[in-house]
């Protein structure tokens, strides 16, 4: 792994895959790090001939902290947010895109197959809102336009993603909860081995834990609104790939991402939640890999 100086803000990246074949860059979700897309899943798309990169979003993993003088006021924020008021945040979707765009500038491709999930999502769509000649496809992944009314989980997912663990400063403990949380918003339709699913989580908690940053990436989808206006913009051809299960953004958020963008195509897959478990990670891949060959004469390394 590297890390390039973008703006002033360090970025933690991996490029899998030969410098030669187009780009699929891999943009990850809310407080989750480079290594949240899987190993296999990446081979795969490696093996169909492409040059794949994942990275650290700002605040999380290995890349540079952001530093700000007061704790996150989360319940208060929540609650401007519900009440429709601003929310102050110490950076925005859109600076997260500006990372994004960097780190595509620091590597010199010009232009990329974009994957997002979740948050990762809306930093994608963003981008190729803004910056469409950086962006061949686009796919958006259990993501959504930022309409609240499509955008609202089950009660039972909103309690296990706003609790917090028993002792958050004791590892295991945070193990634990984040293990609750997977049982929750995860696949019914792909199961996950346990031990397997505890191992990997003690993995991503070893190279980095930094909840501070979580909330402040919280802040920043909460600070940037509702994202309907610009997917009208998007020109890159897209898919939107949405579970039929998600309890954390259901499936209805993804029908709506959609329908705002000209001539999308939505892959609706049953059974699968909010994540990327072994079983489904095939699916995915081959899906987006299919999506990002048919739209690949565009495709510059």
């Amino acid at each position: 792994m590297s890390n390039v100086n973008i703006n002033g803000q360090i970025i933690e990246y991996e490029s899998l895959g030969s410098a030669k074949s187009p780009t699929i860059l891999l943009i990850m979700g809310l407080g989750m790090q480079l290594t949240n897309w899987p190993d296999a899943f990446c081979q795969r798309l490696v093996d169909a001939g492409f040059r794949v990169i994942r990275f650290d979003n700002r605040d999380i993993g290995l890349s540079g902290k952001v530093h700000v003088g007061r704790r996150v006021n989360m319940k208060l924020a929540l609650l401007a947010a519900f009440l429709k008021l601003p929310v102050r945040a110490p950076y925005l979707l859109d600076d997260m895109v500006a990372d994004t765009v960097g780190l595509l500038d620091a590597l010199e491709i010009k232009s990329a197959h974009v994957v997002g999930a979740s948050m990762g999502g809306m930093i994608a769509q963003l981008m190729a809102a803004h910056h469409p000649t950086r962006v061949i496809s686009l796919t958006s992944v259990m993501s959504s336009s930022g309409n609240r009314r499509a955008h609202r989980g089950t009660p039972e997912a909103m309690r296990v993603l706003m609790a917090r663990p028993t002792d958050a400063s004791n590892i295991s403990s945070v193990i634990e909860h984040t293990m609750k949380v997977y049982s929750v918003i995860g696949s019914p339709g792909y199961p996950q081995d346990k031990d397997e699913l505890h191992a990997r989580i003690t993995r991503n908690f070893n190279r980095s834990y930094h909840p501070a940053g979580t909330a402040r990436q919280l802040l920043a989808i909460m600070a940037s609104g509702d994202r309907r206006g610009l997917l009208q913009k998007i020109s890159a051809p897209t898919l939107v790939i949405h579970g039929g299960d998600d309890k954390l953004v259901p499936v209805a958020a993804g029908r709506d991402t959609a329908h705002h963008i000209k001539g999308a195509t939505l892959l609706i897959v049953p059974g699968m939640g909010h994540d990327l478990p072994p079983g489904l990670q095939p699916v995915l891949a081959d899906a987006i890999a299919a999506h990002c060959t048919q739209h690949a004469e565009k495709a510059a390394p």
